[in-house]
C-alpha cells in the first residue's frame, strides 16, 4: 500500500528559468550606462502574458541571467499650463524718462480698481494725457480680475510691441504691491525684438519670475527707451493632473450560449480598468448586462452570472455622434466576458478595453543587451519590492530614471512547442495519477473484502 501511495506522489525537480523558456522576447535598448532603468511595459507584454498578475514576466541580460525588477503604477505627476489674464495699464509720465517712480498718487474705486495714477507734481493719467514735455517713465499694472476678490497667481508677463514696430531692446524692472504704497522687487528681464530683412522676428518677450499672488505691479526701465506696449498679459499657471498613459484593445464578438449573448475572449495578461462598446455607425441604444458564464457542478450546465448593468449607445444629432462613455470594468471576470442584451443584438460590435500600463524598474547590472521575456504557464512571481531594486531612491528620483525602450515581440517557436508538450505531459501525468489512485482504491477495497471474507469464514468454522 505504501509503495502505491509513493508511486502516486509526483516527484518535483527545479525548473529552469531561461529566455528560451518563454514564448515571446522583446529586445531592450538603453542609452548610456545607467544602473537602474525604467520601462513603460509595452503592449506586447500584456498581450502575450499567461497570467493576469504578470507572473511570467522576466528581464534577462545577454548571458540569460535574470535581472532584479519591480512593477509600479505610474505616478500622477501634475502638469502645468498657463492661461493669459488681461492687465489694465496706466502710464507714469515725468519730465525725464529716468525719473524716480516713488510716491505715487493713486485714485481707486471702492472695489480696489485703479482709476488713475500719476507721479507727484505730474499730470499723467489713465489715458496718458499730460503736458507736451513729459515723457513715459514707467507703467502701473492693475492685475486684479473682474468679479474676483483674491488676487490671481502670476508667474510671467507677456509683452506685445505697438503696431508698426518690430525691433526694440530694453531692460525692465518689475515690482509688486498689494496696496500701491509698499513695493517688492520681483524680477528683471531683458526684453528684445530683432527682425531681419524677411520680417522674421526673434523675440524675448516675457518676464518670468516665481509664481506669486499679485494685485498691482510697477514696471520701470533700467536701460533702453520706456515704451507703451500694445498690450501686456499676465500668465497664470494652471496645475492639472498628468494623464496616465493608456493602452486600449478591441475584442471581436463571438456568439454566446444564448441568442441574446455576445462573448469576448480577454487576453490573460490584461486586467482592464475601463470597458466600452465600439458602435461605429447608426443610431442604437443597447441596454445590456456584463458578466460571465459559471458552471453548475451538479448538472454540468452553464448559467449567466451578471456583474453589472449599463446602457451602450450611439446617437447622431445635427451631424454629430453622441457616444456612451466607457465604464469602470468589474474585477474577477475571468477569461470569457459576456454581454447579455434584452434581445438578440442587430450587430456584433467589438468590446473596447483599456488599461494603464505599469512601469517596470529593473537593475541593469548584467551584460548588455537586455531582453524582456513573457509567456510561460505556471511561472512563479518574480517581481521584487522597490526597496530591493532601487534602495534609497526618492519618488522624484524614480520618476527621472533613465528610460529603456522595447522592440517588437519575437515569437519563440521552441518555447511554444515546449509549452504544448508540457501541457500534454501535465495532462498525461494527471491521468496517470488518477489511474494510480483508482488502482489504490480498488486494491484497498479488495484487501478490505478479503479481510471480511476471512473473518466470515473463521466465524462460520467456529460455529460448527
Amino acid at each position: 500500500m505504501n509503495a502505491l501511495l509513493l508511486a502516486a506522489a509526483a516527484a518535483t525537480t527545479a525548473a529552469s528559468d531561461l529566455p528560451q523558456d518563454y514564448t515571446h522576447v522583446m529586445p531592450l535598448s538603453i542609452n548610456g550606462k545607467p544602473s537602474v532603468v525604467q520601462l513603460q511595459l509595452p503592449r506586447d507584454a500584456y498581450l502575450n502574458a499567461r497570467s493576469a498578475s504578470l507572473n511570467d514576466l522576466r528581464v534577462f541580460d545577454a548571458r540569460g541571467t535574470p535581472q532584479p525588477f519591480t512593477l509600479r503604477q505610474p505616478d500622477a505627476v501634475p502638469g502645468t499650463s498657463h492661461r493669459a489674464l488681461p492687465v489694465r495699464t496706466f502710464p507714469l509720465m515725468a519730465e525725464r524718462a529716468d525719473a524716480p517712480l516713488a510716491g505715487l498718487e493713486v485714485s481707486t474705486a471702492t472695489d480696489g480698481r485703479v482709476l488713475s495714477v500719476r507721479l507727484p507734481g505730474h499730470q499723467g493719467t489713465a489715458s496718458g494725457t499730460g503736458r507736451a514735455q513729459e515723457r513715459l517713465a514707467g507703467l502701473v499694472l492693475d492685475l486684479r480680475q473682474e468679479g474676483k476678490q483674491e488676487p490671481p497667481t502670476i508667474d510671467a508677463l507677456h509683452f506685445t510691441l505697438p503696431p508698426g514696430r518690430n525691433t526694440y531692446t530694453g531692460q525692465v524692472l518689475l515690482e509688486a504691491s498689494d496696496d500701491l504704497k509698499h513695493w517688492d522687487t520681483i524680477g528683471v528681464a531683458e526684453l528684445s525684438w530683432l527682425a531681419n530683412a524677411s520680417a522674421e522676428t526673434l523675440a524675448n518677450d516675457k518676464l518670468e519670475f516665481p509664481a506669486r499672488p499679485m494685485r498691482y505691479a510697477r514696471l520701470g526701465w533700467r536701460s533702453g527707451e520706456p515704451l507703451s506696449f500694445a498690450s501686456i498679459s499676465a500668465q497664470s499657471p494652471v496645475h492639472t493632473p498628468a494623464a496616465a498613459p493608456v493602452e486600449s484593445l478591441l475584442l471581436q464578438a463571438q456568439p454566446g450560449r444564448d441568442p441574446r449573448d455576445l462573448q469576448y475572449k480577454m487576453p490573460a495578461g490584461v486586467a482592464p480598468r475601463r470597458v466600452g462598446l465600439q458602435i461605429d455607425s447608426g443610431n442604437m441604444v443597447l441596454p445590456a448586462m456584463l458578466g460571465n458564464y459559471v458552471e453548475v457542478r451538479r448538472t454540468g450546465q452553464f448559467r449567466f452570472e451578471p456583474a453589472m448593468s449599463t446602457t451602450f449607445y450611439r446617437l447622431e444629432k445635427d451631424g454629430k455622434a453622441r457616444l456612451s462613455d466607457d465604464i469602470t470594468a468589474p474585477a474577477g471576470m475571468g477569461e470569457r466576458w459576456v454581454l447579455r442584451f434584452d434581445q438578440p443584438p442587430p450587430v456584433k460590435p467589438a468590446l473596447r478595453i483599456s488599461w494603464v500600463p505599469a512601469t517596470l524598474v529593473f537593475v541593469a547590472g548584467g551584460t548588455p543587451p537586455y531582453t524582456l521575456a513573457v509567456g510561460r504557464d505556471k511561472a512563479p512571481w518574480a517581481a521584487r519590492d522597490i526597496s530591493e531594486v532601487a534602495p534609497g531612491f526618492t519618488p522624484a528620483e524614480l520618476r527621472t530614471l533613465d528610460r529603456a525602450t522595447a522592440g517588437a515581440a519575437q515569437e519563440q517557436l521552441e518555447a511554444l512547442s515546449n509549452a504544448a508538450k508540457q501541457a500534454s505531459a501535465d495532462n498525461s501525468a494527471a491521468q496517470s495519477r488518477l489511474m494510480i489512485l483508482w488502482g489504490v482504491l480498488v486494491l484497498g477495497v479488495a484487501v478490505v473484502a478479503g479481510m471480511v471474507w476471512r473473518l466470515l469464514r473463521q466465524a462460520g468454522a467456529s460455529s460448527t
